[in-house]
């Protein structure tokens, strides 16, 4: 059956994943499972790229539009570089005997796994299907993270498996709350669990049952987001996990979970009668913010430190996206983009500085700019940026939000920068520490690829001097999508 050339890559995007998961699980050897590995991710980012030569299409199950054309692209994108940092790093765990093949023997499935589950959750219309893509996603990781067989690293396995299992079964009752609610008014069937067709019929929908939902969704996929004080189990999972689950974590499964609760502001937003979901949002986005800012001085492990900056990030672009409006909404999405490419580039480097210097504790970790010129710069680039220096693009969505804030509401503008301010000295004393004073640990060298390292930094530092105007044409749909 030939599928009509519009909606080819939406498959494609799907079935590469799922094709490459059910032939990694048959392949043994390390080597060629990380080639596999790399060539899938590549060709998904290169199927997500075509979906900006279709049209846009919907259906009761899957839809394809600005917003998630924009985070499917960047999704593949940065799973298709981890995956290739991921080659050397968890190579060089193999050959140094922290990792055995009796271990590994399914990672790279996994990983397929993981990222095909993440796609299913972006283009599904159907709000039970969009759960589904969440959940397998977090079951996932979750294996992923225990990888080690550690005694921590177990711990941080089930912490995160009962946790996340809370939140996104919190989350499964406030997805059959808000059918029932569609139910109503748009009768049984599939279309009254299609988002875009709950989102043009919101205002016939009960208010009251509406809000009780968007609780549950709120704790529930705010449990994913990483947003304080549902953020226990992150911490420990990016701490104890593989490098590149981190990142993978930092950089995307946050933002889908994210992603999933912006959907559901769209439908609460077009019922007038329902909760303030936007002051609700700006509210948990501050106190993320700012408890995270001050976390950060107290981190002893290098992992945890920028596990602890994800969840100031992720606070960052929650309170962007709750205050709304097209500048905040814009903001947000460059925010989000930047925060990925960036995070995810940080922990390339620190994956491999801890493979070096044999060791996470930041104590321990000293010298870099001596021992080894190469990750020093890009770790120092990756905290500059990611602090919000400029020219980087993270200080172009900051700066942004912030005009924006002071604009419409100005005392909660002094709480934003104030927390920004904190978090900032914290990434600086924390880095001064890593990248100057007598060298510690070994100084020789892993095999690694510092390819994706500088790629995603120099997209950050482009991005922050100069945006195609298609990249702003594009936010700016997207940002008027949101509302």
């Amino acid at each position: 059956m030939t599928l009509p050339f519009d909606i080819e890559p939406l498959y494609a995007i799907l079935l590469i994943p799922a094709a490459a998961c059910a032939v990694l699980t048959l392949v043994p050897y390390y080597r060629l499972g990380a080639l596999i590995n790399v060539l899938a991710c590549g060709a998904t980012f290169a199927a997500s790229a075509m979906l900006l030569t279709v049209e846009r299409v919907r259906g009761d199950i899957f839809i394809i539009d600005d917003f998630n054309i924009y985070l499917v692209i960047l999704t593949t994108f940065v799973g298709f570089t981890t995956a290739i940092f991921s080659a050397s790093y968890i190579g060089h765990e193999l050959e140094t005997g922290r990792l055995t093949p009796t271990f590994l023997r399914f990672y790279h499935a996994l990983y397929q796994a993981m990222l095909g589950a993440m796609n299913v959750a972006l283009v599904a219309n159907n709000i039970g299907l969009l759960w589904v893509g969440l959940e397998v996603a977090t079951l996932t990781t979750v294996m992923m993270v225990g990888l080690y067989r550690t005694p921590e690293a177990v711990e941080a396995a089930w912490k995160y498996f009962i946790l996340g299992s809370v939140g996104i079964a919190l989350a499964f009752f406030g997805t059959i709350l808000i059918y029932l609610s569609a139910q109503e008014a748009l009768g049984e069937g599939l279309p009254a669990m299609a988002w875009d067709v709950m989102r043009q019929n919101a205002s016939k929908f009960d208010s009251r049952l509406l809000s009780l939902a968007f609780v549950f969704l709120l704790v529930g996929y705010g449990t994913k987001v990483g947003l304080a004080p549902f953020h226990a189990w992150l911490p420990d999972a990016h701490a104890e996990g593989p490098t590149p689950i981190s990142a993978v974590l930092s950089g995307l499964l946050l933002n889908v979970a994210l992603y999933a609760l912006l959907r559901f502001k769209m439908i609460m937003t077009a019922n007038t009668a329902t909760l303030d979901v936007g002051l609700i949002m700006m509210a948990l986005g501050l106190i993320s913010l700012v408890f995270a800012a001050f976390m950060l001085y107290r981190r002893r492990d290098v992992k945890r430190l920028f596990a602890y900056s994800s969840i100031e990030h992720m606070g960052i672009m929650t309170f962007a996206f709750g205050i709304g409006g097209p500048l905040a909404n814009f903001a947000g999405l460059l925010h989000m983009t930047m925060h990925s490419l960036t995070k995810s580039a940080i922990f390339f480097a620190v994956g491999h500085i801890a493979q070096v210097k044999g060791t996470q504790r930041i104590a321990d970790i000293k010298g870099l700019s001596v021992t080894h010129p190469a990750l020093a710069i890009g770790l120092a680039a990756g905290v500059f940026a990611i602090a919000g220096l400029p020219p980087f693009g993270v200080f172009t969505s900051e700066f942004m939000l912030v005009s924006s804030t002071f604009a419409r509401q100005p005392v909660l503008a002094v709480v934003l920068v104030f927390g920004l301010i904190v978090a900032f000295g914290a990434l600086v004393w924390r880095l001064q520490d890593m990248l100057f004073g007598e060298p510690t640990g070994s100084a020789g060298q892993v095999k690694a690829s510092y390819v994706p390292l500088f790629v995603h930094l120099a997209i950050v530092l482009v991005a922050g001097v100069w945006l195609p105007e298609p990249v702003v044409q594009w936010f700016k749909a997207v940002a008027a999508q949101l509302g």
